[in-house]
Parts: structure tokens; sequence; C-alpha cells
């Protein structure tokens, strides 16, 4: 399931699957290199969606005189750190 209409948890599930699928061995080299590029696509793909995300989320900083919340955009700077 690679369709672009996929939710972000389904095209985990898939990245799932493609990771068991390539790490069991079974494959022929050209199917490992199919689900391979497969995975590097959904993984994009969630990247992005991961980035669209954080871009929406707002940081509650206090409130204003007139008792409105004032809020600030987001900024996380991602790890990805090999521990």
């Amino acid at each position: 399931m690679t369709d672009h209409a996929q939710t972000f948890e389904q095209a985990l599930a898939e990245i799932k699957r493609i990771v068991d699928d390539l790490e069991n061995g079974k494959l022929g080299l050209e199917e490992s290199l199919e689900r391979y590029e497969q995975g590097v696509g959904l993984l994009k793909r969630c990247y992005g969606q991961l980035r669209d995300a954080e871009q929406r989320i707002q940081l509650l900083v206090g409130v204003d005189e007139e008792g409105k919340p004032v809020t600030k955009p987001f900024e996380h700077a991602a790890s990805m750190e090999k521990k």
C-alpha cells in the first residue's frame, strides 16, 4: 500500500512491513531494492507530514492584557543522533 492518500500511521506500518521483508532475507536482490526504494519514499513523505504538523503547532506563551492567549510558532530542532 503506497497510495499517497494513506495516513501517516498507515505509512509507518508499511515501512515496518518493508523493514521486516528486508530483514528476513527471503527477497531477491531486485525485489529488495524495490522495497527499499518504496521505504525511502514513504520515509520522505512521513518526514514531510511531520514537518507540516510542526508548522501548525503553536506554543502558548502567556496571556495579553485582555486575557487572550498569546502564542508563538513551535520551533523544534529534530536530532538524528545515533547512540
